[in-house]
């Protein structure tokens, strides 16, 4: 029996399969989009409840991790809307978001990769939302333009501005550095 299969007639024991097939991915995609790593880890808790009290839902079970990327991407949504979240959340640099950067035999080569991961990570959460939720679609789940369209109900153009736009910035902050980048668009 398949693991969609499985987790329409109710086996906990494929909801544990499901969220270790998937749990990373999920909570990386979440972290790059809300800027919190134990936040996005509650977003991913919540995605996989829904998924398993509405597996019939899903049309077609060969896209089940589409499906779950859609609950993340809502959730995270859902989340940046509340006002109290938005004005209270305070950025902090998470010691979490290190364990999910690569390791390299090399302590140097170590440090220098978790260093460009870590300016990566900042580059990205600079962007606004939309821009963010763009990027790590297309660049982290290797969706093609007319599926994140699909996924977010949006026009190809307007999926192909916020890619080009979000690209453009995230340029120009990983060239200018944080601290200026932070700077300039301050004053503008």
């Amino acid at each position: 029996m398949d693991l969609v299969e499985r987790l329409r007639s109710g086996e906990e024991s494929a909801l544990n399969e499901l969220m270790q097939l998937y749990g990373n991915e999920l909570v990386r995609t979440a972290v790059l989009l809300v800027k919190d790593y134990y936040l996005a880890e509650e977003i991913v808790q919540d995605t996989f409840v829904t998924a398993f009290q509405k597996i019939e839902q899903l049309e077609d079970d060969n896209k089940l991790k589409g499906w779950l990327v859609i609950i993340t991407v809502n959730g995270c949504r859902a989340r940046m809307r509340k006002w109290s979240w938005k004005n209270i959340f305070l950025a902090e640099k998470e010691a979490a978001f290190d364990q999910l950067a690569e390791t390299d035999p090399l302590p140097e080569a170590a440090l220098l990769t978790a260093q460009r991961n870590e300016h990566l990570h900042k580059g990205i959460q600079s962007l606004t939302y939309h821009y963010r939720e763009a990027i790590t679609l297309f660049y982290f789940h290797e969706l093609s333009i007319r599926e994140i369209s699909e996924m977010l109900e949006e026009n190809e153009n307007t999926v192909k501005t916020r890619i080009a736009r979000g690209r453009r910035l995230l340029k120009d902050f990983l060239q200018k550095g944080d601290v200026q980048y932070e700077q300039q668009r301050r004053t503008k």
